[in-house]
C-alpha cells in the first residue's frame, strides 16, 4: 500500500470518522441500534424473549394485540412424541439464544425494527397431562391472533401442535404448506392415537384445513418410508434428502413456489430437517440431513411468498450439550421472520 492510499483511509475512517459508516444502508441498520454515544444494548443483559424483541402480556380472557403485525408464541408441550420428549423445552431455550439477527444481510431487511413484533409469552394450556385438551388450547389461542389480523409464528414443541394450528389458520379454506423435515409426519394411529406428532399432516388434509396439492415436503429421509404413503398418495410433493445436492438449491424452492402457488401457505420448519452434526437436540434425529447452511438458502430464497404463518418444532435442548440446536432453531426462527416482513400477506392482514 502506498503512503497516499493509506493517507486517503486514515482521512475516511480514522479521527473524528471512526465510528462514522458511509453505506446509507448499513447506517440506517447501526443508526436502530446505537445510541448517540455510540452504545447498543448488551445482548446478554434483560430479560430473555424470542429474538430479543419486546414482550407482549396477552390476557387470554379478552385477548388484545393492539398494533401488532406479527406474534410470537411458544407453545411448549411435547405430549404427541413418539420417541424422546424435551421439546417442551423448546421456546424456552430459543429465549435464551442472543446475537440473531436483527439484520438480514441477504433478504436487507431488519424485521425486528420494520414491524410491530412482539414475544407474547406462551400457549395458556390448561393441562400438562392431556393431549386433546392441550390441542384445543393451541387452536383457541391461534385462532384468536389470526383472527386479529396478525400473522402467528410458533415455536413449538412438538409437531403436533402444527395440526390445531392449521385447524384455526385453514378454517375458512384449506392453506398450502411448505413443510421442511425428516420425516412426512403423514401416518395414521400411533398407539390408538391419531393425534401424535408423526401424523399431523394427513389429519389437517383429512380436515379439510391442508391442501395436499399445495404441499411440498423437504429433507425427508429415514427408516419410516413406509409410513408416508399418505403424502404420494394425496398429492404432496416430496423431495428427500438425497435430492438435495443433485437438483440443488435453487431448483427446489422454484419447485416450491409452483407447487405454493400464490395462495396462503403456511410454513412449518422441524429441527431434525437438519442433520444431527448440526441439531442434535432433538427426539427422531435422522443422520444425511440438511446443513444449516442449506436451510437458511431455501428459507431466504422462498422471499415473497404468500406466508399466513409458520413454525419452529421439536428443540429438545436437553439432548446437546452446546446449544448449537437452540441457536439454529433460533435462526430459523429470524428467517421464518424476515419472510413474514415481505408476505404479501402481512399488509392484508392489517
Amino acid at each position: 500500500m502506498d503512503d497516499d492510499k493509506l493517507t486517503a483511509l486514515r482521512q475516511r475512517f480514522a479521527g473524528d470518522n471512526e465510528c462514522r459508516i458511509y453505506d446509507e444502508g448499513f447506517a440506517a441498520v447501526a443508526d436502530r441500534l446505537f445510541d448517540p454515544k455510540g452504545t447498543r444494548v448488551a445482548p446478554y443483559a434483560g430479560l430473555p424473549t424470542l429474538l430479543d424483541v419486546p414482550y407482549r402480556a396477552v390476557d387470554w380472557n379478552a385477548p388484545d394485540f393492539g398494533d401488532l403485525a406479527v406474534a410470537m408464541i411458544g407453545v411448549p408441550m411435547d405430549l404427541g412424541v413418539t420417541n424422546r420428549n424435551g421439546s417442551r423445552f423448546g421456546p424456552r431455550a430459543l429465549r435464551t439464544i442472543e446475537r440473531v439477527g436483527p439484520y438480514n444481510h441477504v433478504l436487507k431487511t431488519m424485521p425486528t425494527h420494520e414491524i410491530a413484533v412482539a414475544d407474547i409469552g406462551d400457549v395458556p394450556f390448561r393441562s400438562r397431562f392431556d393431549l386433546a385438551t392441550s390441542h384445543e388450547d393451541i387452536e383457541k389461542a391461534a385462532a384468536a391472533i389470526a383472527g386479529a389480523g396478525v400473522l402467528p409464528l410458533f415455536v413449538g414443541g412438538d409437531h403436533s401442535i402444527t395440526l390445531p394450528i392449521l385447524r384455526a389458520l385453514g378454517a375458512e379454506r384449506p392453506v398450502g404448506m411448505i413443510h421442511i423435515d425428516a420425516h412426512c409426519d403423514t401416518s395414521g394411529p400411533f398407539d390408538g392415537c391419531k393425534f401424535h406428532h408423526g401424523g399431523p399432516f394427513r389429519q389437517a388434509v383429512l380436515d379439510g384445513v391442508l391442501d395436499p396439492e399445495r404441499t411440498i415436503q423437504i429433507g425427508i429421509r429415514g427408516s419410516s418410508e413406509y409410513l408416508w404413503e399418505f403424502s404420494y398418495e394425496t398429492g404432496m410433493t416430496v423431495i428427500h434428502a438425497e435430492e438435495i445436492s443433485d437438483l440443488g438449491v435453487a431448483a427446489i424452492v422454484e419447485r416450491a413456489k409452483a407447487v405454493a402457488g400464490d395462495g396462503p401457505v403456511y410454513l412449518s420448519f422441524d429441527i431434525d430437517s437438519l442433520d444431527p452434526a448440526f441439531a442434535p437436540g432433538t427426539g427422531t434425529p435422522e443422520i444425511g440431513g440438511l446443513t444449516s447452511r442449506e436451510a437458511q438458502a431455501i428459507l431466504r430464497c422462498l422471499a415473497g411468498v404468500n406466508l399466513i404463518g409458520g413454525d419452529v418444532v421439536e428443540v429438545a435442548p436437553q439432548y446437546d450439550a452446546t446449544t448449537n440446536t437452540a441457536h439454529a432453531g433460533a435462526q430459523m426462527l429470524f428467517e421464518l421472520l424476515s419472510l413474514a416482513r415481505l408476505s404479501p400477506a402481512l399488509s392484508r392482514l392489517r
